[in-house]
């Protein structure tokens, strides 16, 4: 895959059936690189060589593959800490292995990170569930070890100061995060740029993504993903942020709007306003 520039803007996209035609529909936009989310049901045995040779041919780069596993919903809170990553009991010991499955997966494609959200951390570090999830945490980066690959944790789901102490439990190198500072403000759980600041060190890669505070009134409730720029975020602020803290690496633009004309039309915005605030 070619070299990348200081802060080239990507796109977070989900692998399709037709690795051509989803690397075209993502240089439609001009850009070079993105994330790949991998669904929890998509077939892994010899997906490898078919998206190889797209990237090659049309010169595309991935720069983190995102796992997700089947039965997951963000339909709400409560929804999200039943169902989300690696705190469900019930399916973590196959959520284990579907993230090994997609480590090699990556690997044959040789890109140098892995990505999942893992849930809510429990809050108690006594808890049984605490440390089933952070010994899972730490063989997952054993494992990407073993391909050269780091490992990332989605920002969001719980406090910077609380993120921040399960990264240093888990003590592994090659572990950080993918710093999502919309999902600070969906979940509720702290100011993005107050946070980017506490896990500065701990950044791998970053979403650029919009969105709004949680309805005080409904109870669980998450807050609204807007279009890049139009969201409680503060853009500016944030790529400040970035600047300031040193970080280098692709500015990937998550925008998950069921509508795809909608979708396709906000991060065609999207790409315009990154590229106004890194000139």
């Amino acid at each position: 895959m070619q070299p990348l520039s200081d802060t080239e803007i990507g796109v977070m996209f989900w692998a399709g059936s037709d690795p051509y035609e989803t690397i075209r529909d993502l240089k439609s936009w001009g850009v070079r690189c993105g994330q790949m989310g991998v669904p929890g049901d998509m077939p892994l045995q010899g997906a490898a060589a078919r998206w190889q040779q797209a990237l090659a041919d049309e010169n595309f780069t991935v720069v983190t593959v995102f796992a997700a596993y089947i039965g997951e919903s963000y339909a709400d809170i409560p929804t999200v800490q039943r169902t989300v990553g690696f705190v469900p009991q019930a399916t973590r010991a196959e959520r284990e292995v579907r993230t090994f499955a997609v480590g090699d997966f990556a690997a044959e494609l040789g890109v140098p990170g892995i990505a999942t959200h893992i849930g809510f951390v429990p809050e108690d570090p006594a808890s049984e569930d605490y440390v089933a999830v952070l010994e899972m945490v730490r063989r997952v980066c054993d494992h990407a070890a073993g391909h050269g690959q780091t490992f990332a944790l989605e920002t969001g789901q719980e406090s910077a100061p609380a993120l921040l102490e399960f990264l240093l439990a888990a003590d592994r190198a090659n572990l950080g995060i993918n710093f999502d500072p919309a999902n600070m403000i969906l979940y509720g759980t702290g100011d993005p740029i107050a946070a980017l600041d506490t896990l500065a060190q701990h950044v791998l890669t970053v979403h650029c993504k919009d969105g709004d505070w949680p309805p005080r009134a409904i109870q669980g409730a998450l807050g609204t993903e807007q279009p890049l720029g139009q969201g409680s975020v503060g853009m500016e602020r944030f790529i400040a942020k970035l600047k300031e803290i040193g970080y280098k690496g692709p500015l990937t633009i998550e925008r998950e709007a069921s509508d795809p004309v909608r979708r396709q039309r906000d991060i065609a915005m999207g790409v315009e306003l990154l590229r106004r605030l890194t000139v």
